[in-house]
């Protein structure tokens, strides 16, 4: 079985506070993100092996953007999302 079978996957945004590289001004972006929730049970077949996997899975976020575009009507440059996590543990 492979890991997606665990999850029921959906996206989500997620508010945070940035600085643009460029310009050096904060501003609130909507960060999205793939939520992915562990399952309740196994479904299908599955050897042992598998069920241990199922076992230690947890539901975690992974974030999807890795660039934004500066709100700042003077700056508009994509800048590098640098202060958040990449994956978050629920």
């Amino acid at each position: 079985m492979e890991e997606r079978d665990f999850y029921d996957e959906s996206e989500s945004l997620k508010p945070a506070v940035l600085n643009c590289d460029k310009c050096h001004q904060s501003d609130t972006y909507e960060v999205r993100w793939v939520v992915r929730t562990k399952k309740k049970a196994l479904r299908g077949g599955g050897n042992d092996r598998d069920r241990a996997r199922f076992a230690n899975a947890r539901s975690y976020m992974t974030r999807r953007d890795t660039f934004l575009q500066c709100k700042n009507p003077r700056c508009r440059k994509q800048f590098e999302i640098s202060g958040l996590q990449q994956v978050v543990l629920l």
